[in-house]
């Protein structure tokens, strides 16, 4: 969620690891900033020996240590005063160099695909013996200019993410729900497992990055069973196009006056176009929290086409989403992305005072506690009975997570805790309250994230 009207400027005289972080920064957009110069063989830089010995077999977890001191962030007063008031450890943020970049391979590819992406990448691709289809890859390599990454073969998402997705046991056949679905890595996997059948909805309030989701679902081919959604995820009311088939036949072949979904093209009427123009003039990417969802996007084996758009798109009551919701839902909430110690070292770039503004103003703080309860509170709503929600951050404070946790389930008697039972073999530690879970930078080797699952009953 960076400003993308700032370009990373190169000071005159720059060192490698800033050209690094610049190159994270803009995401391989070599017109803002160079790239890191390739070593001759990555695979033997020493980071790559590092984390490629920390995942030996012969070394057990507890007593894997570093064999060279990190580089420490420049971290300001202010934000060593946010770590000390939520009983965070500064040090975690000086081991950004010796955390692994996460790759997923595409279900279905050949083994020998993993030998022709080691090949260009000049770097071994250790498998996550705990996650499938997950790799790990040095941090300083970069996959955006890789053939397998521009066709479709791979795409980059934190292991921590996967095993929050992994967590919410997807089926064949589940209407799930992604209720803050951009950037879309894990739009992507949770397309990956549904399969053949089932549905996915995807929703977010910034309408350029759910756009972003769309593209990826194109890329990766994951788009049939899929809908976007532009829309508030504390008020979203739109249910699945699930088993109520039969009270849908009228509905069902009446004639195209503009009311019944077509097959979805990219091409966009002059209502949606006038309605662009009218949020781009207002000079906010979001939508305004009184507008109602847009559909941006839908698939071909989605259940839409063919259908009245308004019985679709029609809100939803609490007791037919209890009947009718969603099977599975996930609530990865916005946050002040403070487990995201790759995502905290940009602002060394970016400028302390932009941390300052994003992560430490009071006020936003507080208004993203309310943020992620509502979030929370709604996807719940939206869950049928027997369904299972996952609510995950990236933030290491309590607030965010336990305490959000705990205001949730004291109003909500419906709402029980589950235990994670693929977490007995992850390298995670426990939450603050029994069956919540926690992986961080010491622990895990991954990007920190809070992870909690429920049941309705």
């Amino acid at each position: 969620d960076q400003p993308s009207s700032t370009p990373c400027v190169a000071p005159r005289v720059q060192s490698s690891r800033r050209r690094r972080l610049c190159a994270l920064w803009a995401g391989g957009r070599r017109h803002h900033c160079r790239r890191p110069r390739t070593p001759s063989d990555p695979s033997r830089s020493p980071v790559s020996l590092l984390w490629r010995a920390m995942d030996s077999p012969e070394i057990p977890p507890s007593d894997r240590r570093e064999e060279r001191p990190p580089a420490s962030l420049p971290l300001p007063a202010a934000f060593l005063e946010f770590l000390g008031e939520n009983g965070l450890d500064p040090a975690l943020y000086s081991k950004a160099d010796t955390i692994p970049r996460y790759i997923r391979l595409k279900p279905g590819m050949e083994s020998s695909v993993v030998t022709e992406i080691e090949s260009e990448l000049k770097c071994d691709l250790m498998r996550v013996s705990w996650l499938p289809d997950f790799y790990a890859i040095p941090p300083e390599i970069q996959i955006a200019g890789s053939k397998a990454y521009q066709q479709g073969k791979i795409y980059g998402i934190d292991a921590a993410s996967g095993a929050a997705i992994l967590a919410l046991d997807v089926q064949s056949g589940d209407h799930v729900l992604d209720l803050c679905a951009a950037p879309g890595a894990k739009l992507c996997m949770l397309a990956d497992m549904l399969g053949s059948s089932g549905s996915l909805t995807g929703v977010d309030v910034a309408k350029h990055r759910l756009a972003a989701c769309r593209t990826m679902l194109q890329k990766y081919s994951l788009g049939d069973r899929s809908r976007l959604f532009v829309a508030d995820g504390t008020s979203f009311s739109i249910l699945p196009v699930n088993s109520n088939l039969g009270s849908m036949e009228a509905f069902v072949g009446i004639e195209d006056n503009g009311s019944i979904f077509s097959e979805w093209t990219s091409k966009r009427s002059w209502k949606d176009r006038q309605k662009s123009k009218k949020a781009k003039a207002a000079g906010s990417p979001h939508l305004p929290s009184t507008s109602e969802p847009e559909l941006i996007y839908y698939g071909k084996d989605s259940g839409l086409v063919g259908l009245q758009k308004r019985y679709v798109l029609h809100p939803s009551t609490d007791a037919a989403a209890c009947t009718s919701g969603y099977d599975k839902v996930l609530v990865d909430a916005e946050c002040t992305h403070d487990g995201s110690i790759k995502h905290i070292q940009k602002f060394e770039f970016w400028g302390w005072k932009t941390l300052d503004r994003r992560v430490l103003n009071v006020e936003r703080t507080g208004n993203l506690l309310h943020l992620q309860l509502g979030l929370l509170t709604n996807g719940f709503k939206l869950l049928k009975t027997g369904g299972s929600l996952v609510y995950s951050t990236c933030s290491l404070t309590v607030a965010q997570n336990e305490n959000v946790v705990q205001q949730f389930l004291s109003k909500h008697p419906s709402a029980e805790l589950l235990k994670i039972n693929p977490a007995d073999s992850w390298p995670c530690r426990s939450g603050g309250i029994q069956k919540t879970l926690r992986f961080d930078p010491a622990t895990s080797q991954t990007s920190g994230l809070f992870v909690a699952k429920f049941v309705k009953l």
